[in-house]
Formats: structure tokens, C-alpha cells, sequence
């Protein structure tokens, strides 16, 4: 088999079709939750903390850098531990990681009654019918 057809066969099987859907979606899902906590869930918590922007929350490592900076500003000067990003990010991941948890979840539910329901019983073979009218006539007599 030539590496052109290995590669076909491959890229054809259902599962890498399924990948690649999953990847796709789920990059679009990221921009969704990225926004959700960048345009509104930090800015409620930044207002909540006394007008806070997360964006810009910092440690200045360097003693060029004054207070006041925004984070942009304060890199140019020097070295700085910028947390707030940081934690913006970490919100992103547990609001994406609840997101899947809630949907695996909800899939294992699904699973679970589609699995209990009855399956319908099988249609009696020849033979089967042959012994029940068989026994039926006997039960007769």
C-alpha cells in the first residue's frame, strides 16, 4: 500500500473526520468564553474590587517602572509579574473545563437512558412458530 493511499485512508476514517470537527468547534467555543470572561465577567469582578482592570494587575520587578503604568507601558521599562492576565486565564479554563464537564455529563445521561430502554423483542424464527402451534395443539387435546 503506497504512502498516498495510507494517508487517504487515513484522513477519510470517521474518527479524524469527528477530530477535526471537535477541533474546529472548539476553537470557536474558546472565543466565545474568552470574550465572555474578558468583556463580561472581569470587568464585573474588576468593578466589584474597586474599578480593578485585571489586564493591567502587576508587580513591577524593576525600579525604572513607576506606579500608574498600564502593564504595555511597564514591560517597556522593565521586567514585571503581570497576575492578571494570569488570572484571566484561569477563569477561561475553568469556565471552559465546567462547560465540558456539564456536557460529557449531559451525554452520559443520554447514554445511560438510551441504554435502558427495552431493547424490542426479537421476531420468532420458523422453528419457534412450528413449536408454539405445536404446543398449542397439544394444550388442545
Amino acid at each position: 500500500m503506497g504512502f498516498i493511499s495510507e494517508f487517504k485512508e487515513f484522513a477519510l476514517k470517521g474518527n479524524v473526520m469527528d477530530m477535526a470537527v471537535g477541533v474546529i468547534i472548539g476553537g470557536a467555543f474558546g472565543k466565545i468564553v474568552s470574550s465572555l470572561v474578558d468583556d463580561i465577567i472581569m470587568p464585573l469582578v474588576g468593578q466589584l474590587l474597586g474599578n480593578a482592570d485585571f489586564t493591567n494587575l502587576y508587580i513591577p520587578l524593576s525600579d525604572k517602572i513607576t506606579d500608574g503604568l498600564s502593564l504595555e507601558k511597564a514591560r517597556e521599562l522593565g521586567s514585571v509579574f503581570a497576575y492578571g492576565q494570569f488570572c484571566q486565564n484561569i477563569i477561561d479554563f475553568l469556565i471552559v473545563a465546567l462547560c465540558i464537564f456539564l456536557m460529557v455529563k449531559g451525554m452520559n445521561k443520554l447514554k445511560k437512558k438510551k441504554e435502558e430502554e427495552p431493547a424490542p423483542a426479537p421476531e420468532p424464527s420458523n422453528e419457534e412458530k412450528l413449536l408454539g402451534e405445536i404446543r398449542d395443539l397439544l394444550k388442545n387435546k
